[in-house]
C-alpha cells in the first residue's frame, strides 16, 4: 500500500498534504483552545487536547471517504444543526475563558482536579474539532477536488492517518512551545488578559458562525 502511494499517488498526496498544512497552520478554534489550555492548565492538558484534535480529524476523513459528507452538505437542516452545535460549544468555551481569574493563569498548573481532568482536556480538543463546520467544509472540498474518486479506499485512509498524525503533532509542538519557562514568565502578568482575548475570539467566531447560518 505504501509503495503504491509513493509510486502512483505521490503528486495527489503532496497536494493534499500542502492544503492540509496551510489549513492547520491558520488560526482558528483549534489553535485558540490549545493556546488556552497551555496558558491556563499547563503542558499535559494542552497535549491531551492536541491529541483529541488530531484524532477528531479521523471523523472528518471517515465521513468524507464514505460519502456521508455529501449527505451532510446537501441536507440543509443537518448541516445547520452541526453549525449551531459548533457555535454553541465555542460560546461555552469562550465564556469560560473570559471568566478566568489572574491567579489561574499565573500558576500555570491545573486549578483543581475538578476544573480540568485528562478526559475533559481530551474531550475539549476532540469536540472543538468535530463540531467545527470549517473543518467539515475543508474535508468535503479536499475529498471532492484534490483527492480523486478513483483513488483506492486504502490510499485515502493513509491520507487520513497522515492528516490526523500531522495535526496532532502540530498542536503538541505548539503546546510544548507555549509552556516553555520563558513563555510562562512572559505571560505570568498578562496571561489572564490573553486568555480573555482568546475567549472573545472564540465568541466572535461563534457569532459569525451563527450569523452565516441565518443568512
Amino acid at each position: 500500500m505504501l509503495n503504491e502511494l509513493i509510486t502512483h499517488y505521490w503528486q495527489e498526496f503532496l497536494l493534499m498534504a500542502s492544503a492540509h498544512a496551510l489549513a492547520v497552520a491558520s488560526p482558528g478554534p483549534d489553535f485558540a483552545i490549545v493556546m488556552r489550555q497551555s496558558l491556563v492548565f499547563g503542558r499535559r492538558f494542552a497535549i491531551l487536547t492536541s491529541i483529541g484534535i488530531g484524532l477528531a480529524i479521523l471523523v472528518h476523513v471517515t465521513y468524507a471517504v464514505l460519502g456521508i459528507g455529501l449527505l451532510i452538505r446537501d441536507t440543509l437542516w443537518l448541516f445547520t444543526t452541526i453549525k449551531v452545535a459548533g457555535a454553541a460549544y465555542l460560546l461555552y468555551i469562550g465564556w469560560q475563558a473570559i471568566r478566568v481569574q489572574k491567579a489561574e493563569v499565573k500558576d500555570f498548573n491545573p486549578v483543581s482536579r475538578d476544573t480540568m481532568t485528562n478526559i475533559k482536556a481530551f474531550r475539549q480538543g476532540f469536540i472543538t474539532n468535530v463540531l467545527n463546520p470549517k473543518a467539515t467544509l475543508f474535508f468535503l472540498s479536499l475529498f471532492t477536488t484534490i483527492v480523486s474518486a478513483q483513488t483506492p479506499m486504502g490510499i485515502q485512509a493513509l491520507y487520513g492517518i497522515w492528516m490526523s498524525v500531522m495535526t496532532g503533532a502540530w498542536f503538541v509542538f505548539l503546546s510544548l512551545m507555549l509552556t516553555q519557562q520563558r513563555v510562562r514568565q512572559f505571560f505570568a502578568s498578562f496571561g489572564h488578559w490573553i486568555d480573555r482575548v482568546l475567549g472573545a475570539f472564540l465568541i466572535i467566531l461563534a457569532i459569525l458562525l451563527l450569523f452565516s447560518t441565518v443568512n
